[in-house]
């Protein structure tokens, strides 16, 4: 009798623990919905709906665009391409820190690629292409050891390439296609 009240109780505890887990995230995908929100504030033009399904009351992996780790939940891509967004890259994005692959290209983005994003260190494609970014091409990409693809074409952007970009072991010189100088 008493082996089938532990069991019993093993059963509740695991029951509760399960349901907690279901009902309060983990803090880091709570950092996670909270920086992708922030994101779809800076946004001004969403013509065809694609950011509708992003909101506190459905899960962050469901929504249109994301990719998340199957282990832990996290969000590791975030692909708008080709959506008509208009807006700015908002600092905020720099706390989806196991973010590997992001890509903006193709819309009508505007302002500065944010120093943040710096914090983006499994980072492997970044595509900004095709938007209407400007100022100089951050020094900091250099930082990003594990980027592979580099996408910055068809933008505003100013100065030269940085010479820290050379400083990326895994990205070859014909995977950053950037602008003209100017």
């Amino acid at each position: 009798m008493v082996k089938i009240h532990i069991l019993f109780a093993s059963l509740l505890m695991a029951n509760y623990f399960m349901l907690h887990q279901a009902i309060i995230p983990p803090q880091n995908l709570t950092t996670d919905l909270s920086a992708l929100l922030e994101f779809k504030s800076h946004i001004s033009l969403d013509p065809f709906g694609f950011l509708d399904n992003w909101s506190s009351t459905t899960f962050v992996c469901n929504w249109t665009g994301i990719s998340c780790a199957f282990k832990n939940q996290r969000v590791t891509a975030l692909n708008l391409s080709n959506w008509s967004l208009r807006g700015i890259i908002p600092p905020h994005l720099g706390n989806l820190t196991i973010l590997t692959s992001l890509d903006f290209s193709h819309n009508n983005f505007s302002g500065f690629i944010p120093h943040q994003l710096a914090n983006l260190r499994s980072l492997k494609l970044m595509n900004v292409g095709y938007n209407n970014l400007s100022g100089e091409i951050p020094s900091w990409f250099g930082n990003l050891q594990e980027l592979q693809f580099l996408l910055l074409n068809n933008n505003s952007f100013s100065g030269v390439i940085p010479l820290s970009v050379g400083n990326i072991s895994k990205i070859g010189r014909a995977h950053v296609w950037t602008p003209v100088t100017r």
